[in-house]
């Protein structure tokens, strides 16, 4: 298990390379042994909104580094340092597991965000996960505009090895999606997670198709959906917080998940969606493999996105 682990935080270093490089180059540049005044702070707090992690948060990093160091001579790790230890206190409170409910059965996922966030792979990942678990899995294409969308479902659950409940292109998702719940409760399925439409420029007809979806499933389950995931690609960056406050509206969003943050420089949006919004963050993503969706671990992302050993 614990070579497990090394080998996921290795994947998480590598992942978050673009993004550690973008944050620990301003800093290191900052610092040659010298004492800590108010325009190498002010620096820093410019070198923390550029890395994307917030004005918000840059503020506090730095105002908490000030209260504790200002006039002292501090080098760039012991800087980094601090400002680890601060990001893994924010990110504790919302690193929390997707946890199934065995008193719903199945517990229904709904999964929102926007086209090609990763919504369809972070779908057929957590089946690979839940599966490995040893649960009965089910996964429905509710994204019933887009055949690329349903095919590419199809293909992912082929290698998950768990069936998937799909119709033609442009078929009734809610139906869709009713027919899955109905099939899921049948076979005693633990989970179904149902793929959803990610269409912007039309918020009204996404919105409305939305709500249809879930007034129509809860005839069959009136707690459903149980979990309600955002997938947001950490790409990007801080058009992030335009989404989630975009989906909040159209959906019964409670969670994220963050993912191709081995593709992207902005991986420290992550902390500002986290002070912001505090939001659970279930899991991220680094790459492209099936197992390269893992649970949010705060202190591991942390230090890893301050180029610090875990």
């Amino acid at each position: 298990m614990s070579e497990g682990k090394g080998s996921w935080l290795s994947r998480l270093r590598t992942g978050l390379a673009k993004s550690t490089q973008r944050v620990t180059e301003s800093i290191t540049g900052l610092f040659t042994k010298k004492k800590l005044d108010q325009t190498t702070l002010d620096e820093l707090e410019d070198a923390l909104i550029q890395a994307d992690l917030g004005v918000s948060v840059a503020a506090r990093l730095v105002a908490k580094l000030g209260k504790e160091r200002f006039g002292k001579e501090v080098t760039d790790e012991e800087v980094r340092g601090a400002f680890a230890d601060d990001i893994a206190e924010i990110l504790r409170p919302v690193a929390i597991p997707l946890v199934l409910e065995p008193n719903h059965k199945p517990h229904v996922v709904l999964v929102v965000g926007v086209n090609g966030s990763g919504k369809t792979t972070t779908i057929a990942k957590l089946a690979h996960v839940f599966k490995g678990e040893g649960r009965k899995v089910m996964l429905a294409a509710g994204d019933t505009f887009r055949a690329a969308a349903v095919e590419q479902l199809k293909v992912w659950a082929e290698r998950a090895g768990v069936p998937v409940i799909a119709k033609e292109t442009g078929a009734d998702a809610a139906g869709l999606a009713f027919e899955a719940l109905q099939q899921a409760k049948a076979e005693g399925c633990d989970v179904l997670l149902i793929d959803t439409a990610g269409r912007l420029h039309n918020k009204a007809n996404l919105m409305e198709e939305l709500a249809k979806l879930v007034r129509v499933i809860r005839k069959l389950d009136a707690t459903a959906p149980h979990s309600c995931l955002l997938v947001l690609d950490a790409t990007t960056g801080q058009n992030a917080h335009a989404q989630v406050e975009t989906f909040r509206n159209l959906s019964p969003v409670d969670s994220l998940v963050v993912t191709k943050l081995d593709g992207s420089a902005k991986g420290g949006v992550l902390v500002a969606l986290a002070e912001k919004f505090k939001l659970p963050v279930v899991a991220i993503g680094v790459g492209e493999g099936i197992d390269d969706l893992r649970p949010f671990e705060a202190r591991a992302f942390a230090r890893g996105l301050m180029g610090l050993p875990a």
